[in-house]
């Protein structure tokens, strides 16, 4: 059937409006390394609103070593970096505040608290006891097609380990381990490694980047999807073994 060829004067067409299925885009906030960066992370397969996506980048930031403990940031300070208003970002650091990573300083901002050496074994060795069996077991349980799912993530580590980038490399390395527990069924779980993860502080990240010793270690996360993938339980409970051996040398490397 042939239409009607419409002239220069006739007035085109109202685009077709989306289905009642669409769902609206979110705006996509800009990550704290960059003002201009990729958009928030989504941790741990959860929905999560502006502002917890603003306190996660803040928590990156804080894990890497970018905000440095003892030292005092306002909110319009860290709001500048991330291209926003102070307010979300003030809401973000009160909650930070309630989980005691930062203290509030009256007419100043919010101090970043330090973490000791004995508190950073603490929090790998109850990591430990939750993660590696947690993990080893999805070798025979997990979806093979929900595990491909985090191979992107797995990437986005060793890019950004490449790339030097340290709070993107933070980013992705929560979301591939949270994204990972959640496959075994038990957010209670998660949220427990969640807030452990939250309180750990990666010290070393900026020497180990520096040297190229933090490639070998964004490589694990590869080599641990393709135990999960093969089904070999043993492989996975090595490589996590041998992974949060080296996490916590990360930890440690300030101090040595």
């Amino acid at each position: 059937m042939a239409a009607a060829r419409r002239t220069s004067s006739e007035t085109p067409a109202a685009p077709t409006p989306p289905t009642a299925s669409a769902t609206p885009a979110v705006p996509a906030a800009p990550s704290l390394h960059s003002a201009a960066g990729p958009a928030l992370p989504v941790l741990g397969g959860r929905r999560s609103s502006y502002r917890e996506r603003v306190a996660d980048a803040l928590r990156a930031a804080l894990i890497a070593g970018e905000l440095l403990p003892g030292e005092v940031y306002s909110a319009p300070t860290l709001a500048a970096r991330f291209g926003v208003s102070a307010t979300p970002v003030r809401e973000a650091m009160l909650d930070l505040a309630k989980e005691g990573v930062v203290a509030a300083v009256p007419n100043k901002g919010f101090r970043v608290t330090d973490v000791s050496d004995r508190q950073l074994d603490e929090y790998t060795h109850v990591r430990a006891l939750i993660e590696i069996p947690t993990v080893a077991a999805l070798a025979t349980s997990a979806d093979p097609v929900s595990l491909e799912a985090l191979r992107p993530a797995a990437r986005e580590i060793v890019a950004a380990a490449v790339a030097g980038d340290l709070i993107a490399y933070v980013e992705a390395d929560t979301r591939f381990h949270l994204g990972l527990l959640a496959l075994a069924g038990n957010a209670h779980l998660v949220e427990v490694v969640r807030e452990l993860r939250g309180r750990a502080r990666l010290y070393g990240l900026t020497a180990l980047s520096a040297s190229g010793r933090l490639l070998a270690s964004a490589e694990e996360h590869l080599e641990l999807l393709d135990a999960l993938c093969a089904r070999d339980e043993r492989a996975v409970h090595e490589v996590m073994t041998r992974h949060l051996g080296h996490v916590r040398g990360l930890w440690a490397s300030a101090h040595e």
